[in-house]
């Protein structure tokens, strides 16, 4: 078995992802290698997809999801996005089936180029988001940051899409918070014993919404598609907005904005751009790379 495996470069909505193409073989990329990817300035990514062959039938790929910090991913709604582009290109097909840690996953490449992933269905009981106590109502939870009798944070809603996420409805720009010194907190609070990604929410109409992620396990993210369908599910939820809207990633330098659709089935499908940058080869076990040759890099 060879050392190396291609791989490219990609974003969804600035979402920093790596496509590693594992098919064919039996083993992973590792911890190790992760980590050591995300130490380079040319590698540093928020999620890798490592594409394996299927394990069910009736479906396309087996995807395994990496953190940034080495860690296991359960969804990655921008990064399934990257995944589709890359296998259609090679392929010619437009629609897909993925199995994950956290279940199937449908996708479609449009015509203009955009790709809409069907993320599954919302979890809202406290004990299979995880919380890490009761709550009847998970639409708004006991949790605050700041002073109590003015915090900066409070009463998120938190639910899972297939990973925990809590999110703050703020009343201005989520860029204005420091969401650097609240992020880890957040995401490391005794509320959420397998963590918990933190959004910022800003309700702009009834059918759009203005976001900003802490992601677990990743950190500040230009974006975060798993985030973007938790934050329109919670607001239609509380009665914020319909259940179709659109968001607008604060913290994406791509001005395009996700279109997340509460469907009356209970699914909830995301309709977003993905990006190749550039391509290469990579050693799994420990991170080692190579851009493509005709890109003119050098192995790192």
């Amino acid at each position: 078995m060879s050392n190396t495996v291609e791989f490219a470069k990609m974003n969804g909505l600035g979402n920093k992802i790596l496509v590693i193409d594992m098919r064919g073989r039996t083993d992973k990329v590792t911890p190790q290698a992760a980590v050591a990817l995300n130490t380079d300035a040319e590698t540093q990514f928020d999620q890798i997809m490592a594409i394996h062959d299927p394990k069910a039938q009736g479906t396309d790929a087996y995807i395994d999801i990496l953190n940034s910090d080495g860690s296991k991913a359960q969804a990655c709604g921008n990064g399934t996005r990257c995944v589709v582009q890359a296998l259609a290109a090679e392929t010619g097909k437009k629609a897909f089936t993925f199995q994950t840690v956290a279940g199937i996953l449908n996708a479609v490449e449009h015509e203009d180029g955009t790709i809409s992933v069907d993320m599954g269905q919302p979890v809202f009981e406290w004990n299979r988001i995880p919380l890490a106590e009761e709550f009847h109502d998970t639409s708004r939870i006991e949790l605050q940051i700041g002073p109590i009798d003015n915090p900066v944070l409070h009463s998120p809603s938190a639910m899972s899409m297939g990973n925990p996420h809590a999110i703050f409805w703020v009343d201005r720009d989520p860029m204005s918070f420091d969401l650097e010194r609240f992020g880890p907190l957040l995401e490391n609070h005794p509320m959420f014993p397998e963590k918990a990604n933190i959004t910022l929410a800003q309700v702009i109409s009834d059918s759009a919404l203005r976001t900003r992620t802490w992601e677990r396990g990743a950190g500040l993210t230009l974006a975060c598609g798993s985030a973007a369908c938790a934050s329109a599910v919670s607001a239609a939820r509380t009665g914020r907005t319909g259940r179709k809207v659109t968001i607008d990633v604060a913290s994406s330098p791509i001005r395009q904005p996700l279109v997340i659709d509460w469907r009356e089935d209970d699914h909830v499908v995301m309709t977003g751009p993905a990006e190749w940058e550039w391509s290469g080869a990579l050693d799994p076990s420990t991170g080692t790379w190579s851009r493509d040759a005709e890109r003119g890099a050098e192995a790192r």
